[in-house]
């Protein structure tokens, strides 16, 4: 699921838009259910949507959050969409970097990073995939990453 929705939200900042916060959930028939945060600030969306994630996780079994913010590897810092998954007691953290459309050099994204994981022997490799199974499954998100795609970093 939070694959899925993050490659919709490569999609939508792929033209350079600010993403508004996006939760996402499993209905009780198993279905995606996508929900979009706003306010005029931009911080209390963000606020909000993760009270929102914590409610959903409790109820559903599982929630997830994509916001738009900034991240920093080592010296480079840069925009980055942020998604938090909780899924029963598990808690994630990721970040997939990313180059704002209004840079000179274009529009681009990077490889995701796992920020934390509440899982002690968490088994990232297995995580990734069912990841990547997730952006795959969104046609134009799937497609605006794969076209914009840098593994540079």
């Amino acid at each position: 699921m939070a694959g899925f929705f993050v490659a919709h939200a490569v999609w939508c900042v792929e033209d350079g838009e600010t993403l508004v916060p996006i939760v996402a959930h499993p209905d009780c028939e198993g279905k995606r259910v996508m929900l979009r945060v706003e306010s005029e600030d931009s911080r209390v969306s963000v606020a909000t949507a993760k009270e929102s994630v914590a409610k959903l996780a409790e109820a559903q079994g599982a929630a997830v959050l994509i916001y738009d913010s900034f991240v920093t590897l080592g010296s480079w810092r840069t925009d980055s969409l942020m998604v938090e998954i909780q899924a029963d007691a598990a808690r994630m953290v990721m970040a997939v970097p990313y180059r704002n459309a209004a840079d000179a050099a274009g529009f681009a994204v990077f490889r995701p990073k796992f920020v934390s994981c509440s899982e002690a022997r968490a088994d990232y490799e297995s995580l990734g995939s069912a990841f990547f199974r997730g952006v795959d499954s969104h046609q134009k998100g799937s497609a605006a990453w794969t076209k914009h795609l840098d593994q540079s970093r």
